[in-house]
């Protein structure tokens, strides 16, 4: 079946970035990559790491589908050196460990995930890489600034849970009405920011959006399922 593989080009390491090394891990798909994904974890300073549960989902998700899947640790995070910059210097970083993806796989598409915070920073990274397709889990509207971020103009999902304490659902919503082009919305009902329970639904989310968005592969057939 396939599974996150550590070879010579999987597994954990650190690349330099604008505050010093970044920490990542890579996670290969059972085949040669269709296209890197990259992923960003949620508010470092409310205990967000690149071993999320969400996240890490999202991130299984894209490698089911066939994506070479990155997961890094935003500055001050883990093994990542610098410290929390709001926001603008994550971006930073987002756009480095992108960067040295589109290097090591050059003619490969650019996928992009995150969750929260990290989607309020892919968000914003998203205007400078001009990613393949983008999925935004429970986008924090109402907590960061979302009113200069353009809507962007290749796929895009947003994944929320109906019951999300942290980020309200109906906030979400309301902002994603007013963008165009429209944006795809998948809406967990009674699943809570951290999707409890609700994990599976989330990668069968983002796999079906990939599906539709990058059509050429489809599912892996021999697919691990994410196990809560």
């Amino acid at each position: 079946m396939a599974s996150s593989t550590v070879g010579p080009d999987g597994g954990r390491r650190l690349i330099a970035g604008a505050a010093g090394d970044i920490e990542l891990i890579v996670d290969l798909p059972a085949a040669a990559p269709r296209a890197v994904a990259v992923c960003c974890h949620p508010h470092p300073l409310f205990g967000g790491t690149l071993t999320n549960k969400v996240i890490h989902t999202v991130a299984r998700s894209f490698t089911t589908q066939g994506a070479a899947a990155v997961r890094f640790n935003f500055r001050g995070v883990g093994a990542s050196q610098g410290a929390h910059d709001d926001g603008i210097g994550e971006t930073e970083d987002l756009v480095t460990v992108a960067e040295w993806a589109r290097s090591r796989w050059p003619d490969l598409p650019l996928w992009l995930g995150g969750f929260s915070f990290g989607s309020y920073v892919a968000l914003r990274g998203a205007a400078r890489l001009a990613p393949a397709l983008l999925v935004t889990v429970a986008p924090p509207v109402g907590r960061w600034d979302f009113s200069s971020i353009a809507a962007p103009t290749f796929p895009w999902l947003v994944v929320q849970g109906s019951e999300d304490e942290l980020v309200p659902a109906a906030g979400v919503v309301a902002w994603a009405q007013t963008l165009q082009p429209a944006v795809r919305i998948a809406m967990l009902d009674g699943a809570t920011h951290f999707f409890h329970g609700r994990l599976h639904e989330l990668q069968d989310a983002v796999a079906a959006f990939v599906v539709d968005a990058a059509p050429a592969a489809g599912a892996a057939s021999d697919a691990q399922a994410y196990i809560e």
